[in-house]
């Protein structure tokens, strides 16, 4: 079988292994994400590649290369997905740098130093309520309360649960033990579809990806006002949460106009806004309103510029309208620019190999980043695929694929 067949056959046996319809679910640490590790894993033995795991149960394969001691190359992505999500999200670069490998080894090429494809575990937020949980605990960067904090969405049980549930040994992480050091991996490269629509509206099949958006992530902003009756209270009296909570969000898209107008990289989003379905009713003036809040740049100073400047204007609303407008507290994962040396490199062979390309930024956020920000070079390819992502009508084509790990190939044999 060719390297693409076998990519299609793992496809179509994940998805299988893993449906929940209408799409997928692989749960971080749950029996979905055990699943797509077993499935690569099984490609890796056939291809007598070397098997390990960390502390965290992310899972390498190793192709040695003739300097054992050298910096290896890496590959890698995530296994999990969201809930009902789509099949191509995160495993579609794992399974990638398992097709480069196949091909590699058909070809008898041996490396100059160690190949590594890293199939990572725990990227989805949705799971545990921290950024790249995977790659971090790789590299020893989680903090140590984290394990017992932090709870998975649908069970409550801590992350340090479901790890020695599995096997594998959140002692050690809590101790601060890291299996990855930067100084040690050459570069990162992490293949994945793109998950916005700029490449199929362009109708090209692959992109050299020039950056990671960082974020910031408000998961508990509340707005607390005093819930009285609709028609009694005049404006004057009234305490409301939901225009509070209107007219903070008019600030923060009148923030992104401004952003925009001075052409900074910056994306926002409220994901979550809703009154207290106990409490609310169509003839009570809103006593209180949660919201979230996902904040996004290239620029990490604009990040906490942002947060600033919106603490002032909560501040500001809540004195003028008599309420209490609490952001609460934000994680930060940062921006992760990749090399560009690595990009000149991917630049050179889509341009040699006549595949059809173009540059462009990830809104997204990646297990690339942690890497970037480890001081590793990093880069990523995007891969064609629509209807974006995190959505079970995902849909990346199989020819796609194949321009982009013909693209890796090229890329690796010209690293040596």
């Amino acid at each position: 079988m060719s390297e693409i067949d076998i990519a299609q056959k793992i496809f179509d046996e994940m998805r299988e292994k893993t449906a929940d319809p209408p799409g997928v679910t692989r749960k971080s640490f749950g029996d979905g994400e055990n699943i797509a590790h077993g499935l690569v894993g099984d490609v890796a033995r056939n291809l007598n590649l070397e098997i390990a795991h960390d502390y965290a149960g992310n899972q390498y394969m190793t192709l040695p290369g003739t300097d054992r001691d050298a910096p290896s190359i890496m590959i890698g992505s995530h296994m999990d997905s969201v809930p009902h999500g789509g099949n191509y999200d995160g495993a579609a670069g794992v399974i990638m740098g398992m097709a480069a490998l196949h091909r590699l080894c058909g070809d008898g090429w041996t490396p100059a130093q160690d190949i590594t494809v890293m199939a990572i575990r725990a990227e989805e937020l949705v799971w545990f309520p921290t950024p790249y949980a995977g790659s971090r605990m790789a590299f020893g960067l989680l903090p140590s309360g984290d394990y017992d904090e932090l709870k998975r969405s649908d069970t409550g049980r801590s992350l340090a649960d479901h790890i020695n549930d599995l096997g594998f040994d959140a002692d050690a992480l809590k101790a601060g033990k890291a299996y990855l050091d930067g100084a040690k991996i050459r570069c990162y490269i992490e293949p994945h579809i793109e998950q916005g629509p700029a490449l199929f509206e362009a109708g090209l099949p692959v992109a050299i990806v020039t950056g990671i958006r960082g974020n910031l992530r408000y998961r508990f902003c509340r707005v607390d006002g005093t819930y009285s009756h609709a028609g009694a209270v005049p404006r004057a009296f009234r305490h409301d949460a939901v225009f509070a909570a209107v007219e903070f969000a008019r600030v923060l898209e009148e923030h992104w106009n401004q952003r925009d107008a001075d052409g900074v990289d910056f994306v926002c989003t409220m994901g979550e806004f809703h009154t207290n379905p106990t409490h609310h009713a169509m003839t009570k003036i809103s006593g209180e309103l949660s919201f979230t809040m996902d904040i996004r740049s290239l620029d990490n100073d604009v990040l906490l510029e942002t947060d600033a400047y919106l603490r002032e204007q909560a501040e500001r609303i809540s004195q003028e309208r008599g309420v209490t407008i609490d952001l609460g507290d934000f994680t930060n994962a940062k921006p992760g620019i990749m090399d560009p040396d690595l990009r000149a490199i991917l630049q050179d062979q889509v341009e040699k190999l006549d595949i059809p390309a173009m540059n462009l930024s990830s809104g997204a956020g990646h297990d690339c980043a942690t890497f970037a920000n480890e001081g590793v070079p990093t880069a990523m390819i995007f891969i064609r695929n629509d209807k974006g992502s995190h959505n079970a009508d995902e849909t990346m084509e199989i020819e796609d694929f194949a321009e982009a790990t013909r693209l890796l190939v090229a890329f690796l044999k010209e690293l040596g």
